[in-house]
């Protein structure tokens, strides 16, 4: 699940990307109304979290501008107005849920894992396919209810294969993914790391595969044998 950030407190930003990063998330970060707009129109993320006192525009403003580049997007306003007729105007304006700081980083995962539930939203809870279920909640994969440990990137490509099960997924779909925009994917790196998440889905007795369609991407399937 890739988030974008939008808040001005670089080190408020600093520490709760830290923290959603550790809980699984792929976490973009920016500081301003600018790079934001900017953001939402380059890259595809499941849910923004947005600071209503950015620098160089009221995030209220903001706010409707994403919504016309991305409707479906769920926003999670999280700032330090908490007045009543604040948190109505907020909701009001198109933002799915209204946190106010200081608030417990737990409590924000919590709530962005409830908007991505809703209908219509990125993250079910439990995904399935063959043998292998995953609580997405716990972050947790099971291979004939034996639990199977896998790293984050390998956590996350399993995921997005999952959501898509028996769909082709691009290598530009997984790039977006798995891959903030500080960071660079190495020519071979999405190989190298397919590799390794099929090999350990063989190792541990998986009924499912990742199958590889030259020039076009990658499928996952269950098993036919």
């Amino acid at each position: 699940m890739r988030l974008l950030y939008i808040e001005d407190n670089e080190k408020l930003a600093l520490n709760t990307s830290a923290s959603l990063r550790d809980a699984g998330f792929l976490v973009d970060v920016v500081h301003t109304a600018v790079d934001a707009l900017h953001s939402v129109k380059s890259f595809e993320y499941d849910a923004v979290i947005l600071d209503l006192g950015l620098p160089d525009q009221d995030g209220l403003d903001v706010l409707p501008k994403i919504k016309i580049v991305k409707p479906q997007t769920p926003i999670i306003i999280c700032t330090a107005r908490d007045a009543l007729d604040d948190r109505v105007k907020g909701l009001n304006t198109g933002s799915d849920d209204y946190v106010v700081k200081p608030f417990a980083v737990s409590e924000l995962i919590a709530r962005i894992n409830a908007v991505l539930r809703r209908p219509g939203g990125a993250l079910g809870m439990i995904l399935s396919l063959g043998n292998v279920t995953y609580k997405t909640a716990e972050r947790l994969v099971a291979i004939d209810e034996v639990v199977t440990r896998f790293s984050k990137r390998e956590l996350a490509l399993l995921e997005l294969f999952l959501r898509r099960a028996e769909r082709v997924v691009s290598k530009d779909i997984i790039e977006n993914a798995l891959y903030g925009f500080n960071e660079a994917a190495t020519p071979n790196a999405i190989e190298v790391l397919t590799h390794r998440l099929r090999k350990k889905l063989i190792d541990k007795g998986a009924n499912i595969e990742i199958h590889n369609l030259r020039g076009i991407g990658y499928v996952l399937q269950e098993n036919s044998a």
